[in-house]
């Protein structure tokens, strides 16, 4: 996968050179490539900014130095023009699953007051990182490339832990222990010493639903229950039919 972030401060992607995703990186299974918008600017202060027309707090975007950054990068990386900003659907799981399948994205991050409206020409598509503001798109770009990368084939080894995890189907990932096994009077639940692979992988389904209905009750409402959910809701939890024939 080739991603090229159009930035005003590269720097901040160096942590894409640590830890898991250095390592992938240093495999080529991905390049990530800062282009320093400011290479751009035509002002011979290499300003990228200026006062909205019509007055009001703060400084905008100017066109002509993104524009310009984009022509260029354009030469090397066809991928659609992703922009953070507030205007953009909220990132998810889901999304992270598509944009995972492209080879090639680029990404524009904001700053100020936002981006002179004329860009939204040359934008494919606008995501959130939430309902709330921050300071550069750069600190919403590094979770979302984050959260891609790690989809990608190889990325986190040769597991396949990225499968049963947190957001799969709407839920949320089942408890984890390690040891010892019992911690001042806290023991790792029997059935995970039990050696017996389909009880654990039941119990662990389980808890995915159960924890997700408590934990994330508008998360437990989109997940589509198949047969075995019901079954095992049944099991473990039967007030949870109660419940449900009541509604």
């Amino acid at each position: 996968m080739r991603i090229e972030v159009l930035t005003l401060f590269p720097e901040m992607f160096q942590i894409f050179d640590t830890s898991i995703m250095g390592r992938a990186k240093e495999k080529g299974l991905f390049t990530l490539n800062p282009v320093n918008i400011r290479d751009f600017s035509k002002d011979k202060h290499k300003k990228v900014d200026d006062y909205p027309y019509g007055g009001g707090a703060g400084l905008v975007m100017a066109v002509q130095p993104i524009e310009d950054a984009l022509r260029e990068v354009k030469k090397v990386n066809s991928g659609p023009v992703i922009f953070l900003g507030p205007r953009g659907k909220t990132f998810t799981q889901e999304m992270a699953r598509e944009l995972a399948k492209k080879e090639e994205l680029i990404f524009l991050c904001g700053h100020y007051e936002g981006i002179d409206e004329r860009l939204y020409d040359v934008i494919d598509e606008e995501i959130s990182l939430g309902d709330f503001v921050l300071t550069g798109g750069e600190m919403a770009a590094i979770p979302i490339l984050d959260s891609i990368l790690r989809l990608r084939e190889g990325v986190l080894g040769t597991d396949d832990s990225s499968v049963e995890e947190s957001f799969s189907e709407n839920l949320l990932e089942y408890p984890q222990y390690t040891r010892p096994e019992n911690y001042e009077g806290r023991p790792v639940p029997e059935i995970l010493l039990s050696g017996h692979h389909e009880n654990i992988r039941k119990w662990r389904r389980y808890m995915m639903l159960r924890v997700t209905r408590e934990k994330r009750p508008d998360l437990f409402a989109r997940h589509i229950l198949t047969k075995e959910d019901r079954k095992l809701l049944i099991k473990y939890d039967p007030e949870w039919e109660k419940e449900e024939t009541s509604e």
